[in-house]
């Protein structure tokens, strides 16, 4: 539906662009010739400034905002066919001794080097995101366990090989631990227990000694994914969402619910 009547006439003068102009400079982008169509104009505006919208600026990755909505369409994507998809949470050991020994463009440049790396180590279906301070997160789909805990260790292994030339002449190198978690298939989670269990990991590889991954074992499905679309199909079409639940009954393999995980 349109937002103005099929009469309306834009005058560019009369929009004040400055500050879009400034913000889609300062992030690389380049608008169109103020002369052009109007229309082509203002459209070209709205669609850099949402792509802005959802990146980060430092590292060029994608930001919270739109890893939140990637997650959600793959909990989605996850309860209704059975995919298996992977969650990995990445953080930068001692990242706070960078900041406090070389200050904060020298935690700013590892930030980007290791940005560059983690998208160099994964497919163009998966999706790499800045967390938030020195903590990223990939969301892997269509992965299965072994292939998760290739991929983990890839990345682990690149950024310990990494060797960060400083402006001040320092060579820095660094490490990173992930922990990751497996969505559980057929059902409806939340973005929020999927993180959870992704953070307990990620802790798990902190205290065990960092620069080390640890992924949560992935649940074993009793019956097929046939069988369970049957089960369960007419269910995903308008029930309301399930609650996340792995029983713990020997049929499955689960080491145990994810509250008795946590607890």
């Amino acid at each position: 539906m349109s937002l103005l009547p099929a009469s309306s006439l834009v005058d560019l003068r009369q929009l004040r662009l400055n500050d879009a102009r400034a913000l889609l400079e300062h992030g690389g982008q380049r608008l169109p010739d103020d002369q052009t169509d109007a229309t082509q104009f203002l459209q070209t505006v709205i669609d850099q400034l949402s792509e802005l919208s959802l990146k980060d600026p430092l590292t060029g990755l994608s930001n919270r905002r739109y890893f939140q909505s990637i997650v959600l369409r793959e909990i989605e994507m996850v309860a209704r066919s059975g995919e298996s998809a992977l969650l990995l949470m990445l953080d930068i050991d001692h990242f706070k001794t960078v900041n406090d020994q070389h200050g904060h463009p020298a935690g700013d440049a590892v930030l980007q080097v290791v940005a560059k790396t983690l998208a160099g180590c994964v497919r163009p279906m998966d999706t790499v995101a800045r967390f938030g301070g020195e903590e990223f997160v990939i969301i892997l789909p269509s992965c299965q366990g072994q292939y998760g805990q290739q991929v983990a260790e890839r990345i682990r292994e690149a950024v310990s090989a990494l060797k960060i030339q400083l402006n001040s002449g320092v060579t820095l190198r660094i490490t990173i631990s992930i922990g990751g978690a497996f969505a559980p298939r057929w059902v409806r989670s939340t973005s929020e227990l999927w993180v959870d269990r992704a953070d307990i990991e990620l802790y798990r590889a902190k205290s065990e000694g960092r620069n080390r991954v640890c992924i949560e074992a992935q649940p074993v499905l009793a019956v097929s994914a046939e069988e369970k679309h049957l089960l369960f199909g007419p269910l995903s079409l308008g029930d309301p969402a399930w609650i996340e639940s792995i029983a713990n009954d020997g049929s499955t393999g689960s080491s145990g619910s994810v509250m008795n995980r946590m607890n």
